[in-house]
């Protein structure tokens, strides 16, 4: 391998780009429709624009599509129709947190265009340190990707079927970003119902290790909870297709709509403290 094409470099996308280009990988993306900050991340982490999605299939040995779940079809659908205008011999990896159907649906897009697919899924932080996130990898494909692994990324391969490895994201972030949710819905209803201190008091006694979860990991959660919603209604989707109950996730979905739909989630965790989180329980 020596380019990466990254659709689109993000929060994620960037610092996966940023990790690839320092272990010796040219890293391009097309940015026409991305947004200013978008373009800065990309220029900050080395990543070169290239001024098509032809362009972008032509030049890339693979191409990483790292998106909001939303965006992964029609991301897919640009990418295809960019490989039957060129030909372009392409190794496509839909990286999104997709339910395993809306991964099969996307792979028939890229595959009936030609191109070759991977199902692939982020579990972790964007890569900025060795052992904390991993690529799993799904398909007849996932080897080929696997190769990313000399340029500094784990890509652990689950299977030879398209869609495992988007099953071993959603149920792990049902249980992470859902009990994040859940721990949300909580302290919020304590709030409502004037027990919120009494609350804590119960939760230092009786469940230190929660506890110490839920205020580290909570003040961060706002600025990330718009993104979160479409991945809690593919877990959903994720649930009901093999006869468990979606609602859970559906929940989820609204708790993170309600988040986002506040000031919170346009302040930075460095703003957001523990104290400020415990205030802000009772403003939704």
């Amino acid at each position: 391998m020596e380019t990466v094409g990254i659709l689109s470099p993000g929060d994620m996308g960037h610092t996966v780009g940023e990790r690839l280009r320092s272990h010796g990988l040219r890293v391009i993306a097309h940015l026409k429709d991305r947004s200013a900050r978008t373009r800065g991340l990309a220029a900050k982490a080395g990543v070169e624009e290239v001024e098509s999605y032809e362009a972008l299939v032509e030049e890339a040995d693979v191409v990483l599509c790292i998106l909001v779940p939303a965006a992964a079809e029609t991301a897919a659908q640009k990418t295809a129709k960019a490989i039957r205008k060129t030909g372009a011999d392409l190794l496509y990896a839909d990286c999104n947190a997709v339910a395993p159907d809306t991964t099969k649906r996307i792979g028939e897009i890229i595959s009936g265009a030609g191109g070759r697919f991977v199902d692939a899924s982020i579990i972790g932080p964007p890569p900025r340190r060795e052992g904390a996130t991993r690529f799993y990898a799904s398909g007849e494909h996932a080897g080929s990707l696997a190769k990313l692994e000399a340029y500094g990324l784990e890509v652990p391969v689950v299977s030879e079927r398209i869609g495992d490895a988007s099953a071993v994201k959603m149920c792990y972030a049902g249980l992470t970003k859902g009990m994040t949710a859940l721990s949300t819905n909580l302290l919020v209803a304590a709030e409502a119902l004037g027990v919120r201190e009494a609350l804590f008091a119960e939760y230092s006694l009786s469940q230190g290790p929660m506890l110490e979860r839920m205020e580290g990991g909570l003040p961060g959660m706002p600025p990330k909870s718009r993104r979160w919603v479409g991945e809690m209604e593919e877990i959903a989707a994720t649930m009901a297709s093999v006869g468990m109950s979606p609602k859970f996730h559906e929940g989820a979905a609204e708790i993170y709509r309600l988040v986002g739909g506040s000031a919170l989630a346009d302040r930075s965790r460095r703003i957001l403290t523990r104290r400020l989180w415990r205030r802000c329980c009772g403003r939704w």
